[in-house]
């Protein structure tokens, strides 16, 4: 499924929410904290949709069935008011699930780098080709290896033009309908050399408020789950819930709640 950020998306409970207390403004897990019990209920429902649904194939380590790589992945679901006044919430992935942006029942990506044709998609093919050249030239005449080390400064060229493109491409909404760049957020005294974090926007919770204030909806609360076995740090556990990152979300946070 190919969602556009145009289409609205907006689950509703399967759950009755009665003697759920709806909060009157965003509530945003700390540290420690314990979810909302609307995000606990949307986190339940979201999970059974993991465990039952047969659209796509991810190996979260919970299947050894399956041999693929083992990639544990962050949820999210934040609660929201629509512009009707019922409750309901999103859900969203952090970076890619499945080898993808799109699926059915999440909200997209912020900035979408997979789409055919896009600049960086085109980019990306670019220096594919130019990486294929030179493992042939390294392997050449010394003629064709100085040609090799010309097409390495092109290669580093290349790639920093597609960076800081991708930088000023990659915005972000709050929810006065102002807009700012990534690079505007993490970098707004333009210091050079200073960029913003890899993955900066790809995460979940920054995905769900993105496409509520792109809708008109009201957040109300906000949490995150880890799903799967984590093969890179014990941080991360099965089924728990964890605050929004530092490094990565708060200063787009700060922005598109400021």
């Amino acid at each position: 499924m190919n969602t556009s950020p145009k289409q609205k998306l907006l689950s509703h409970f399967r759950h009755s929410i009665d003697g759920y207390g709806v909060p009157d403004e965003l509530t945003l897990m700390k540290e420690g904290d314990e979810p909302h019990p609307l995000c606990r209920l949307a986190a339940l429902e979201l999970q059974e949709h993991l465990e039952t649904q047969t659209e796509w194939k991810h190996n979260f380590g919970l299947n050894t069935n399956l041999d693929s790589d083992i990639i544990g992945k962050m949820f999210g679901v934040l609660i929201v008011e629509d512009t009707d006044f019922s409750i309901g919430y999103l859900t969203a992935f952090s970076g890619k699930l499945a080898g993808g942006n799109h699926h059915t029942g999440f909200v997209p990506a912020v900035f979408d780098g997979l789409t055919e044709g896009s600049f960086l998609n085109r980019g990306m093919i670019e220096l594919t080709r130019i990486n294929q050249v030179i493992r042939q030239l390294d392997t050449s005449t010394p003629d064709g290896k100085m040609t090799a080390i010309e097409l390495r400064v092109h290669r580093r060229e290349h790639s920093s033009k597609l960076q800081n493109k991708l930088f000023e491409e990659y915005s972000f909404v709050n929810q006065y309908g102002q807009e700012k760049s990534v690079r505007e957020i993490f970098n707004p005294n333009n210091v050079p050399g200073k960029n913003p974090p890899a993955g900066a926007g790809e995460c979940a919770g920054i995905k769900l408020l993105q496409h509520a204030f792109l809708h008109k909806m009201k957040p109300l609360a906000l949490a995150e789950f880890w799903w799967g076995q984590s093969p890179r740090s014990p941080h991360w556990k099965h089924g728990q819930f964890y605050a929004c990152c530092k490094e990565k979300c708060e200063p787009i946070l700060s922005f598109m709640m400021g």
